[in-house]
């Protein structure tokens, strides 16, 4: 089953589909990481006018679709339940089950505070491995502290 996402999002998802490209493709076309693209395409990123013109042409995009690129999205509003999505599922178990063992090494290794999904960055890579293949998904956020008034 699919999302049922807003539809400019179905039309951004069918353009990049409809284009051939990756969103790893995409990316190096406009200097930008894969899961930036995706990210962006999904409505979660903002693009730059100058990286908006380089996707209207790549993509074949909609003046629509051109505008919606541009403007800042309310992040999050598409993920409002707990996701049903088997991978996406997978994460937020993850967090459930290890996220107060991930915020207390954190916490010990830097102190009260939080690692910024702001300031930050993820990679996804591939890595093969005979017993099947394994995927690798790296954080990198930066550390903000809580502040003491």
């Amino acid at each position: 089953m699919e999302y049922v996402f807003c539809p400019i999002i179905r039309k951004l998802i069918q353009a990049k589909q409809a284009s051939g490209l990756s969103f790893e493709e995409i990316g190096k076309a406009i200097g930008r990481d894969k899961v930036w693209v995706a990210a962006l395409l999904y409505r979660q990123a903002v693009a730059s006018k100058e990286e908006a013109d380089k996707l209207k042409e790549l993509l074949k995009l909609d003046d629509e679709c051109y505008q919606a690129i541009q403007k800042v999205p309310m992040r999050g509003a598409e993920t409002d339940t707990i996701p049903s999505d088997p991978l996406i599922y997978r994460f937020y178990e993850i967090m459930r089950v290890y996220g107060p063992a991930i915020k207390a090494v954190i916490n010990e290794m830097f102190g009260d505070g939080i690692m910024s999904a702001i300031d930050f960055s993820i990679d996804i890579k591939k890595q093969e491995d005979p017993k099947g293949d394994r995927v690798v998904v790296t954080f990198n956020g930066k550390f903000l502290p809580f502040k003491k008034w």
